[in-house]
């Protein structure tokens, strides 16, 4: 049997018709069955969506792909730092042809140079 993906707007539904079954003195157990989820997959829905609306679920999973955007950048951003402090240090080591210049492998650069990027 294939595994079936809801959305946050399908989850925050079928709790609120679980609410529901329980209202009326359904037992959890008839109430999962009901849903057609296993009582692991309802415990943690309850857990994460629990007594939110739809709109703040919507929001939820929008931070969330934010957050993850963001993650990458600040890792992208901390890895030129790192590669650019490196080149720096070569640079601080070997005879410093001036504050805004660098030397690597013997010719002279302006300091800008390491900041472009080749055209994608």
């Amino acid at each position: 049997m294939g595994r079936v993906r809801f959305t946050p707007e399908q989850i925050i539904g079928k709790l609120r018709e679980a609410e529901v079954l329980l209202g009326q003195g359904t037992n959890i157990g008839e109430t999962i069955r009901e849903l057609g989820v296993s009582d692991q997959t309802y415990y943690r829905w309850r857990k994460e969506y629990g007594g939110m609306r739809v709109d703040q679920a919507r929001r939820l999973k929008e931070l969330e792909t934010e957050n993850g955007r963001l993650k990458k950048l600040v890792a992208d951003l901390s890895l030129d730092n790192a590669i650019l402090q490196d080149l720096a240090g070569e640079g601080l080591r070997k005879a410093s042809p001036g504050p805004d210049r660098f030397s690597l492998g013997g010719r002279d650069r302006p300091a800008s140079s390491l900041l472009r990027r080749p055209a994608a």
